[in-house]
């Protein structure tokens, strides 16, 4: 009997598991909190948008790096959304897919995904045990690992890790599985919070919180370069800033960054003209009401022309300084970032278990035989959409299949 041992009951765990399981094979997950995938139940609110349809090359697109690209490429094309959309409904757990393509299960129900894994676990007779917070893993002269527990100690010939990040730590994901691989002898890339929001300094739109904003262009600058650019919907919070622009960004933000917002679409060179242009054809309306045919809220522009000095003005009332400050506004809002999400709030972990050291074609450690990782544990994050779900999945069904083959030899 070959023993394999799986440290972490979240999707890219169970599906390890799930993937793994064959005759002559004793399957355990362990778990520290006191019932599994904690994580996955949050996952779109509740919801759970599972993958999305885009075949893997597009998918490949959304993580970020060409490394994760090159990394995640095998494990897509192993396990694509397809194959993951048949297990579920197979099961009798039907999907529902919203225009861009997310994927969500028709129910709305994280639980409803967690109890076909479950089930899935139970059908295969594999042992999911929880409150059984692994304290230190060891590889033994024999190639085998010892996995001690506060209440009993595991044996196993085969051990993945997965763990997930560090990313709401209070689901359990506190980065126990980084110091695990490190003790056997894996470089870990700096853990670091992704997909979150940031906290702008004296927001001048904390009055306009809950606001969306369409395909907002918003860059990231650093000491007068600039670093990266999105154009994506944009939200506004209390405190500063989220939304998917701003979510995918995140990973890269530092405080004392600087956010430049083009909120009108208009190109710079090209403001001042068009600005003029309205406030010359409607030099009797209010300026508000000039602006009311570009595509943002209704509040956000009465904000924007307040801000300007002009709130009372029209269009031929409004003095130079305010049209040039109105024109700023519109096309380069400046925000200054205090500070950005931490892994309390964080979507996301960038950061983790250098994939370098990892096998992309079976999720095997390049440095320990039958050692394998899966999920958010590795150094790769996408994007929001059902991309880190289903590289969730995916990386597991590789990390599983590979043990049952590896398992299967004399």
């Amino acid at each position: 009997m070959r023993n394999i041992l799986v440290i972490g009951a979240g999707p890219a765990g169970l599906f390890t598991a799930i993937s793994c399981t064959t005759e002559g094979r004793n399957v355990t997950v362990l778990d520290k909190n006191d019932s599994p995938g904690k994580k996955l139940l949050m996952t779109g609110s509740g919801q759970c948008n599972l993958t999305n349809l885009k075949a893997p090359k597009q998918m490949l697109k959304h993580y970020f790096g060409i490394e994760a690209e090159r990394f995640l490429k095998p494990a897509l094309m192993a396990f694509d959304s397809s194959r993951l959309i048949e297990f579920f409904q197979k099961r009798g757990l039907k999907m529902t897919v919203r225009d861009d393509g997310k994927v969500f299960p028709a129910t709305l129900s994280a639980r409803d995904v967690l109890e076909v894994l479950l089930a899935e676990c139970e059908k295969q007779g594999i042992t999911v045990e929880c409150n059984c917070r692994v304290t230190s893993v060891d590889r033994k002269d024999d190639g085998t690992f010892l996995v001690k527990t506060p209440g009993r100690d595991f044996q196993a010939n085969y051990l993945a890790i997965t763990t997930g990040g560090r990313s709401y730590p209070y689901t359990g994901s506190s980065g126990d599985g980084y110091l695990f691989a490190q003790k056997m002898g894996h470089t870990i890339q700096e853990p670091r919070p992704a997909l979150s929001a940031v906290y702008i300094d004296d927001f001048p739109l904390s009055d306009l919180s809950g606001i969306s904003i369409k395909q907002a262009k918003v860059s990231l600058w650093r000491n007068g370069g600039k670093i990266a650019e999105r154009r994506e919907d944009l939200l506004l919070t209390h405190t500063g800033l989220s939304g998917p622009a701003i979510l995918h960004l995140s990973r890269e933000i530092l405080p004392g960054d600087t956010l430049l917002i083009n909120l009108a679409g208009w190109k710079r060179e090209d403001a001042d003209r068009l600005l003029l242009e309205r406030l010359t054809i409607n030099g009797k309306k209010n300026v508000k009401n000039i602006l009311a045919d570009l595509d943002l809220p209704e509040r956000l522009i009465e904000k924007l022309v307040e801000l300007s000095g002009a709130a009372a003005r029209t269009g031929a009332e409004i003095k130079k300084q305010e049209r040039k400050k109105l024109e700023r506004l519109l096309t380069s809002l400046e925000m200054k970032v205090s500070k950005t999400g931490d892994f309390l709030t964080a979507m996301m972990t960038r950061g983790g278990i250098s994939i370098t050291e990892v096998n992309s074609r079976s999720m095997e450690s390049r440095l320990v035989p039958n050692l394998f990782f899966a999920g958010e544990v590795l150094d790769f994050d996408g994007e929001t959409g059902g991309y880190n779900l289903q590289a969730a999945f995916s990386t597991g069904y590789l990390a599983g299949i590979s043990i049952r083959a590896k398992s299967g030899r004399p």
